[in-house]
């Protein structure tokens, strides 16, 4: 089962999708944010074209619990995504994936210059790896 993941941003959005065995994360794109109905169209054309089965989307919390800005942000995408498609839609903790993502930069030998880009897509790899291996 191929899985699609999102890390969503005021900006930027970050895809990941698993191979067809629901194994492996894998960095898939990074797209701009336009407005929800766009990236929800955009995104689901990704969805369409690669069979993609199930999308997980990172929402974020504060440390009380409650969800933060960005959590409600992702929300309102995936509301989004469910309008226009029968995709089922699981939110994911993307607790400290941008953070992860820089990190592993930095362990592939990445030089300074390089790690100030745009994470998003590996942010969203760490974020689909840890659902894939939620069970493990």
């Amino acid at each position: 089962m191929r899985i699609l993941s999102i890390d969503p941003g005021r900006k930027y959005i970050g895809l990941a999708i698993s191979d067809s065995t629901g194994t492996i994360a894998n960095p898939f794109a990074t797209i701009c944010h336009r407005s929800y109905k766009e990236d929800a169209s955009s995104i689901l054309m990704v969805a369409e074209e690669y069979k993609v089965e199930e999308i997980v989307i990172g929402i974020s919390f504060e440390d009380t619990g409650e969800m933060n800005f960005a959590g409600r942000l992702s929300t309102r995408l995936g509301e989004a995504i469910k309008s226009i498609s029968k995709l089922p839609i699981v939110f994911w903790d993307e607790a400290f994936t941008t953070q992860e993502a820089r990190t592993a930069r930095i362990k592939m030998g990445s030089k300074k210059k390089k790690r100030s880009g745009h994470l998003d897509s590996l942010a969203a790899v760490v974020l689909l790896q840890s659902y894939l291996d939620r069970d493990l």
